[in-house]
């Protein structure tokens, strides 16, 4: 007789007793291996052949680790805590698990790690865990990148759009402004619903406090989430961190929410993952980078994109910051995050030196999505920004020559001087796309053509206090309804700026 049909011949009270007397399941063997070898980041580990890729290891001084090369009787893992407080010969264990981060509201507000736990002195986070690494969402649960992201920068909203879902990089020198930037876009982003994460890779805590302090002052911490991995950190941390960024991030997309991340910089992640791969003995390919940087780079930021109806039709915005040398832009981690991106937003040092800031060079700036995801109210004045610029610094470049100048051509560079100045913006200030429009409208017509640099700093602030105070609702809400404006919107912002620059200004005393 077969055992199904003996238990149906059974009474149920026998069956109930014979599963309660069963022997109770055999204890799960845990697996214990021996440290053989240990870097500084880094350890090798052998007795756990059962290992996976990318499982977290868990060592007996309390040190967790990130398994990163498997080799036969081997294995080499990225340490996610101090190399001091582990030793040769300590017992490691498995934990079966992938390395995971908490996400969800509970992290609002709050200053983590790249493994979650708090750094800003407050309560435990208690929230739901997610892996770190996730395939990147496939082409089908995407979306065409059509809705603008304000950034509140006149340079950028004008001539280098940004839209929801979009994958815009930040480039240039040392010291030029690109965290600035990135974090006056998140500033500006007070009156969405859009959710900052900010990703600091490998930066010093005096640079990501005073980054704290701003999104504090703006009123953006309560809506922001601060993933930190400093440059005194392992460098698995910096590994891991922005892989943990775009987790949390993935979290609010999948429920509807559009997100901006930033993660400043991808240089340090570069140089932390091959720090890592030199002393595993990975080989060593251009510029010393392992073979795989690239890869590891583009399956992060695939994982931004406007994201389909029934994917949750949310958005991942990814600002990645990445930094040149002497403004080689052919360098090896430069030309892989450009031809990862959908566009780079490139800051000059060269624009520095003029005190021209935000330090935008439009000429080589550029947004491949294009007109697509700029706000409609933008679109007749970034064609006209563009060529007024690259017209004029030709020609202030053969001007330098001390040729006699034919009164169109000076006319020409008073006009490309005073659209170059329009440009200025303080940082920490962004400005309501309504008042960058009116200054830009009023540059572009030849308003600051007879002002000097100064008149026209002051002249801009007198227009932004006057196009406060002005009734202006209907255009605010054609530029909130995306649409376009009308010859007669144009006019009522031109007068309202010409009405502001009727007197003269003097500097400051």
């Amino acid at each position: 007789m077969p055992p199904e049909d003996q238990y149906r011949s059974l009474d149920p009270t026998v069956i109930i007793e014979a599963l309660t007397n069963a022997p109770a399941p055999r204890p799960r063997i845990e697996e214990v291996g021996r440290v053989i070898q240990l870097g500084d980041g880094i350890a090798s580990v052998t007795g756990l052949d059962r290992a996976l890729s990318d499982e977290l290891l868990e060592f007996a001084s309390g040190v967790r680790a990130l398994v990163l090369d498997l080799e036969p009787g081997r294995l080499g893992v990225a340490l996610l805590g101090p190399s001091e407080a582990v030793r040769i010969g300590e017992d490691v264990r498995r934990t079966r698990k992938v390395a995971s981060v908490p996400v969800g509201e509970a992290l609002l507000g709050r200053v983590v790690n790249a493994m979650g736990s708090p750094l800003d002195g407050g309560a435990p986070i208690s929230a739901p865990q997610r892996p770190v690494e996730v395939e990147a969402p496939p082409i089908l649960d995407r979306s065409p990148v059509t809705r603008p992201l304000a950034t509140g920068l006149k340079a950028v909203d004008a001539a280098v759009p940004v839209g929801l879902g979009q994958r815009q990089l930040i480039i240039g020198d040392r010291q030029t402004g690109k965290t600035s930037i990135a974090v006056d876009t998140m500033l500006n982003q007070k009156d969405t619903d859009v959710v900052c994460i900010y990703c600091a890779i490998g930066q010093r805590g005096d640079a990501v406090a005073k980054v704290i302090g701003a999104l504090k002052d703006g009123g953006m911490m309560d809506r922001s989430v601060v993933v930190t991995a400093g440059d005194e950190d392992a460098p698995g941390l910096s590994f891991v961190a922005p892989y943990a960024a775009m987790s949390i991030a993935e979290s609010f997309a999948d429920q509807g929410r559009d997100v901006l991340v930033v993660l400043d910089d991808m240089t340090h992640h570069a140089r932390s993952y091959r720090e890592l791969s030199l002393l595993l003995r990975r080989p060593p390919g251009r510029e010393a980078f392992p073979g795989d940087i690239f890869y590891v780079h583009a399956r992060l930021l695939e994982r931004a994109g406007q994201f389909a109806e029934h994917a949750g039709n949310g958005s991942i915005t990814a600002l990645p910051v990445v930094e040149t040398q002497a403004e080689n832009l052919s360098a090896y981690i430069p030309t892989n995050l450009i031809s990862i991106t959908d566009g780079q937003i490139y800051l000059s040092p060269r624009l520095v030196r003029r005190n021209q800031f935000p330090a935008v060079d439009l000429g080589v700036s550029v947004s491949r999505v294009g007109g697509k995801a700029q706000a409609r109210a933008f679109r007749n004045l970034a064609g006209n920004l563009r060529v007024t610029l690259s017209q004029f610094e030709e020609l202030e470049d053969f001007s330098r020559f001390g040729t006699r100048l034919d009164d169109a051509t000076r006319a020409q560079l008073a006009r490309g001087a005073a659209v170059r100045a329009a440009l200025r913006q303080p940082e920490r200030q962004p400005l309501p796309a309504v008042t960058q429009l009116a200054m830009l409208i009023a540059a572009t017509t030849g308003r600051f053509d007879d002002l000097s640099e100064m008149e026209i700093v002051h002249g801009m602030e007198r227009i932004a206090e006057a196009v406060s105070k002005a009734q202006t609702d209907a255009i605010r809400a054609r530029i909130a309804a995306n649409a376009a404006l009308t010859d007669a919107d144009q006019a009522s912002l031109l007068d309202i700026a010409r009405k502001a620059l009727e007197n003269k200004y003097e500097p400051d005393a």
